[in-house]
């Protein structure tokens, strides 16, 4: 069986392998796409921590009030971000798919949005870990959405075009 970590590296490197994943067992493409979410969860709760500390500093009264309820605070903004994380990356994937299952009916191929679904859970990897990397660097968001939607189409392209051709008609 594949591990999370050979999965993780083939969907970096070996986009010709995402059209073999369709066949997972939906656990298992499940438990890979929460291992993204934790990975996105993990650097946004890092980034409000060092929001959050930024700007107590900067106000004197804020500081000692963040102080007073982090334990508070910090729970719920996990939470929080693990929700809204989860929310945004089951959508997206969801469209890609969506988006997937066009190009397989455009390029003549064998396949259902399901198998669709399971090739475009693996192929945003990469645009989840720019989305991560360009929120470090302060690039738009409107850029960086356009790079990931842009790199993860094609991506489904080339995962596409290893799908099975349909078979001709005899009619």
């Amino acid at each position: 069986m594949v591990t999370h970590i050979q999965l993780f590296i083939d969907s970096l490197f070996q986009p010709k392998k995402l059209a073999a994943y369709r066949v997972l067992p939906i656990g298992k493409v499940i438990q890979y796409v929460f291992i993204l979410i934790a990975i996105v969860t993990i650097f946004a709760f890092i980034q409000f921590l060092t929001g959050v500390s930024e700007t107590a500093i900067q106000f004197k009264g804020l500081r000692q009030y963040v102080k007073d309820i982090q334990w508070l605070l910090y729970p719920f903004a996990l939470f929080l971000l693990f929700f809204t994380s989860t929310v945004l990356l089951f959508v997206r994937i969801s469209i890609y798919a969506a988006i997937g299952a066009l190009l397989l009916k455009l390029l003549k191929r064998r396949g259902e949005y399901r198998h669709m679904w399971r090739t475009t859970a693996f192929a945003i990897t990469w645009s989840t870990l720019l989305s991560i990397l360009f929120s470090f660097l302060s690039i738009s968001s409107w850029v960086a959405t356009m790079v990931s939607s842009i790199l993860t189409i094609v991506l489904l392209i080339f995962a596409s075009l290893n799908y099975p051709k349909l078979a001709k008609s005899k009619f």
